[in-house]
């Protein structure tokens, strides 16, 4: 994509233009950056082809623990690139970077697996994109964040509502034109029926997967089924529920949309009300609030019922005393105060046309394909200018630790109040305490090599 055609519908063209200083001039021109894949389920292919649409990258390694899965992404990717070079395959990311001769490593493994490789990523030179949300625990992410500083290398969380075309015209004409007033209650919530569930029965591991690989620092369950796509997200032995999954990108939102920095206080309750058959072990219902000066943000997740507004199942909403903006990742309507009808509404922007391939790719999100594409181009600017990317890593530790604490609130059945300097909870040994996960071993908690 180049920014004539991307400036050829109106709804993209005034995004872009309030992308103010994202696009660094011929950083998408320095062809063959050298790029590796570490995760090659759904959502790194996705990543990856989406960079390859934006850059003449040149995709030299692959890397996931099921020998499968790495092979048929490694044939994809050859038809994909310009090269048609097919990457290497590997199954141990320590092994692909011992090569050393990587630019650019993308992250798109399940969250307990975050940490250990970016981290590994930026010691071995290359710049990283790494999915959201960046840790399973608060330690971890404050580890990753001072690698990223200490090796000074870019790092790109895979929060793209940064890069959602209506969504940064939301910012900009409905935000920070003050059409709002003054903004002191935030909604966030999610409704969609996402949380796997089921009893399937323990059965051998399959021979084209590590078992022991994929597992790795989290605990060792017993094998019950491909855990890729939805069925490990429904575990907290290796992420952090729905809360960790969706919360994450609303409140980083919010956080972008209205310049706010670490919460006060998070207080959240839920649990597992309603669908309690099954394995699942993240909560089915849960509200959480963020505390700030003057503002409150809450965020509520329900994986069964209806939505609270069909229009915006997962969604966010800023009010204000002179009108409230809805927003989600396929549009946003600004109300004025007393009124029943929006007087500004945008869509998605698609771009089918000018990516056509698109259109049949497997389990693409085409409403995030074109924020995705910006994501990767703001990432690539600021290789090039080595300044800080529009979803640095720094900004991703803090959306990230604060639904981790959440979920930690509602564990300990109480409010934590947060010491952003410390990177500690107040006068809560307990919850300190729970900052940090046990890793199994032999693998070592980055915050214990610090």
């Amino acid at each position: 994509m180049n920014r004539r055609d991307f400036l050829k519908t109106s709804a993209a063209a005034s995004a872009v233009s309030a992308f103010s200083g994202y696009f660094v001039q011929g950083a998408e021109q320095k062809a063959g950056l050298r790029v590796g894949l570490i995760g090659t389920g759904w959502y790194g292919k996705s990543d990856l082809f989406r960079l390859i649409q934006v850059s003449p990258v040149n995709v030299v390694s692959l890397c996931d623990a099921d020998r499968k899965q790495v092979d048929e992404a490694a044939e994809m990717v050859a038809t994909r690139q310009i090269s048609k070079k097919q990457p290497r395959a590997y199954g141990d990311y320590r092994e692909m970077l011992k090569e050393k001769d990587l630019d650019i490593v993308l992250i798109a493994t399940p969250d307990h697996w975050h940490a250990l490789p970016m981290i590994a990523a930026v010691e071995a030179g290359a710049d990283v994109y790494v999915q959201k949300p960046i840790s399973v625990d608060v330690a971890e992410g404050a580890a990753m964040l001072a690698a990223a500083r200490r090796t000074q290398r870019v790092v790109q969380v895979g929060t793209q509502r940064k890069s959602t075309p209506h969504l940064i015209d939301a910012k900009k004409n409905v935000v920070e034109a003050g059409l709002l007033g003054k903004i002191s209650h935030v909604e966030m919530c999610c409704y969609y029926h996402m949380r796997a569930n089921g009893n399937p029965p323990v059965q051998p591991v399959p021979d084209h997967l590590d078992y022991e690989m994929w597992t790795g620092p989290a605990p060792l369950r017993p094998y019950d089924g491909i855990p890729h796509v939805r069925w490990w997200r429904t575990f907290t032995e290796y992420g952090n529920g729905i809360t960790g999954d969706m919360c994450v990108h609303m409140f980083d939102t919010v956080r972008w949309m209205l310049g706010l920095g670490w919460p006060k206080r998070i207080t959240s309750v839920g649990g597992i009300l309603v669908q309690k058959e099954g394995k699942s072990n993240i909560s089915d219902t849960q509200t959480a609030t963020f505390e700030y000066d003057g503002l409150t943000c809450a965020w509520t997740h329900r994986t069964w019922g209806n939505p609270t507004d069909p229009k915006y199942p997962w969604a966010l909403f800023l009010y204000g005393d002179k009108g409230t903006l809805k927003a989600s990742t396929m549009s946003y309507d600004f109300y004025p105060e007393g009124k029943n009808e929006p007087s500004i509404h945008k869509d998605c922007v698609f771009e089918k046309e000018q990516y056509p391939e698109d259109v049949n790719e497997k389990a693409i999100e085409l409403n995030a394909a074109p924020a995705t594409r910006l994501h990767m181009k703001d990432f690539l600017a600021a290789i090039a200018s080595r300044g800080k990317p529009v979803a640095d890593i720094e900004e991703g530790h803090i959306s990230t630790a604060s639904c981790i604490l959440a979920n930690l609130s509602m564990k300990l059945d109480r409010p934590l109040t947060w010491d952003a300097r410390a990177g500690k909870v107040v006068g809560d040994d307990e919850a300190n305490g729970w900052l940090k996960r046990p890793y199994r071993r032999p693998w070592v908690h980055p915050a214990e090599k610090a």
